[in-house]
């Protein structure tokens, strides 16, 4: 008895420094993750996707998806707002970050959402690459696509937004 006394309270005196401390933990304000613009007053839906496409192909951006989930919805015959993702790329400039390093591989491909709101205004959303780009160290010829890419496709978020190409 007097052992298992023993080992108690060494156990019991051991416990608190073996326990683990509280996780230190992070919160981000999710906003902060993407770009949303606006279309501009007289942008019609058509016009954004039309101007998104052409200024893609300009860019040499390939459209690789797209997605009208809006009108999926609406075919089944449920109520939804309308929302379009398009998924651009460029094959080669992919290939070569996710040769560095495969997690960008989950970052691809770049998308751009274009959504109806609750009141019937219309967004155009993207991750904010500048996130990506300043969180890894990068080659400087990675670092070159990464910023080049950013601005491509914050030239066709633009282009979506104004209707101009």
């Amino acid at each position: 008895m007097k052992l298992f006394a023993a080992f108690l309270a060494l156990t019991l005196a051991w416990l608190p420094t073996a326990q683990a401390k509280d996780p230190e933990v992070e919160m981000f304000d999710i906003s902060q993750t993407v770009i949303k613009m606006a279309l501009a007053d007289g942008v019609t839906w058509d016009a954004a996707s039309e101007a998104m496409m052409s200024k893609a192909a300009e860019l040499n951006m390939k459209l690789v998806g797209r997605q009208n989930v809006g009108k999926e919805l609406q075919a089944r015959g449920i109520a939804s707002p309308n929302l379009e993702i398009f998924q651009f790329c460029d094959p080669e400039d992919a290939m070569k970050m996710v040769a560095f390093n495969t997690i960008y591989a989950a970052y691809m491909p770049c998308r751009i959402a274009l959504v109806e709101d609750n009141n019937k205004k219309n967004w155009l959303l993207m991750l904010n690459l500048d996130m990506l780009i300043n969180a890894f160290s990068l080659p400087a010829e990675l670092q070159a696509i990464a910023i080049g890419v950013n601005g491509e496709m914050l030239s066709i978020l633009t282009a979506g937004a104004t209707g101009n190409f």
